[in-house]
């Protein structure tokens, strides 16, 4: 970031004092806003979603990375502690990064690192929709990169599978398309919600509705969707 920034008028600072909590679920900008006290929640309230204001040193955002409602907010890390404790009064649990992953999954959420990286094309990521081809004056890195692979023609696709029967889907396990090719699971888990095996994988570009995964040393059945599972607790697919 520090080398690109040196072509524009804009200066890079890093920020350290402050920590973000990450309110999620049905109830959460209800517990949230409760713990927040009564001046920054009716800022809070009035977030629609992907909005977010700055109150004082607090910056509250109506966002997250669970496919569920809440708040993103960041505070002092004075005004940490404090407020942990008032969230956990409001009915709040805690958790961590394993039950935050397992969520993102579910809704189908790329991970950085695993089920995308700065050698994967958003045409490959199905992250197609954040990149903006059509004016031909707005240039960004990466954009003959993607005009390249655009023309040439994608190989590969990210994808949502369903386990057909018992069992985990797992990073890194290969992908058997019959007649077409071959794949490779980038995240997966067992979905507390559905109550099955999940995984998001990058399959061939023209593979179909069903795929087989190889799990130790078995091949196992498995449907194939878009990469999407579950929003607001109830299943999309």
């Amino acid at each position: 970031l520090t080398q690109h920034a040196e072509k524009f008028e804009v200066v890079l600072v890093h920020i350290t004092g402050n920590t973000t909590l990450a309110v999620q679920g049905p109830n959460a900008r209800v517990a949230a806003m409760q713990a927040m006290g009564e001046s920054r929640a009716k800022i809070a309230d009035g977030l629609g979603v992907f909005f977010c204001a700055k109150v004082a040193d607090w910056f509250i955002a109506r966002t997250g990375y669970t496919g569920e409602d809440g708040f993103e907010i960041t505070v002092p890390d004075a005004d940490a502690g404090t407020f942990w404790q008032a969230l956990i009064d409001a009915g709040v649990a805690p958790c961590g990064l394993g039950c935050r992953d397992t969520l993102r999954l579910e809704a189908g959420m790329n991970l950085y690192g695993a089920d995308m990286d700065e050698k994967i094309s958003p045409l490959e990521a199905n992250m197609a929709w954040t990149v903006d081809l059509k004016d031909p004056d707005r240039d960004f890195i990466g954009r003959v990169a993607t005009e390249k692979l655009k023309a040439a023609g994608v190989q590969q696709k990210l994808v949502g599978l369903v386990l057909n029967g018992k069992g985990v889907l797992r990073s890194h396990q290969k992908v058997i398309v019959p007649g077409i090719g071959e794949g490779e699971i980038t995240s997966g888990t067992f979905s507390p919600t559905l109550k099955v095996g999940i995984a998001m994988a990058r399959v061939p570009v023209n593979t179909g509705d069903t795929a087989k995964v190889e799990v130790r040393n078995k091949e196992l059945d498995v449907s194939v969707i878009k990469p999407s599972f579950v929003r607001n607790g109830k299943q999309v697919f």
